[in-house]
């Protein structure tokens, strides 16, 4: 059974089985909830860290097999640069866009809190929202913020079909 593209789910799962459930933005960021949607075809696992200048935010690279869509490509969408806890953002950057970045980022930033702000080495950032966590948040979070004591860990994020 497919899932509609109006019910779009995915899943938030650290590797300690810290889990929690986001809907995708698919009104307010069709074009971008649809390129994660699509490069989630099969689970992927990568390592997060907790953000140094944004607040309560894990974020992790989309690895190179979910890289499917064109990221330069993709508009302003949904656009906020103070997220509500549980947003989940899509951040971009072409390789030697900043000083010292000689690779490009493809980075999903999640959440967990109160007190987020899309705010970097280069000042305020507009990000897409393309989902929020609707189940689970609190639970999720409190995984989320012990990365600050035990720094890197392991993240699955996949479709809920």
């Amino acid at each position: 059974m497919s899932t509609s593209a109006d019910d779009r789910k995915i899943y938030l799962e650290l590797d300690d089985g810290f889990r929690a459930i986001a809907t995708l933005c698919t009104k307010e960021a069709p074009v971008t909830s649809a390129a994660i949607w699509d490069a989630l075809a099969q689970p992927v696992t990568e390592k997060i860290m907790h953000a140094m200048y944004a607040g309560p935010e894990v974020m992790f690279g989309l690895p190179e097999s979910a890289q499917t869509f064109d990221p330069a490509t993709l508009p302003a969408e949904n656009q906020q640069v103070i997220p509500a806890a549980g947003d989940l953002i899509f951040y971009y950057q072409a390789a030697n866009a900043m000083a010292g970045l000689d690779f490009e980022l493809w980075e999903v930033g999640i959440f967990y809190g109160k007190g987020g702000r899309i705010f970097g080495p280069n000042g305020w950032t507009p990000c897409s929202i393309f989902g929020s966590i609707t189940e689970g948040l609190a639970e999720f979070a409190a995984g989320c913020q012990q990365t600050r004591v035990t720094g890197v860990r392991n993240l699955t994020i996949g479709r809920v079909e």
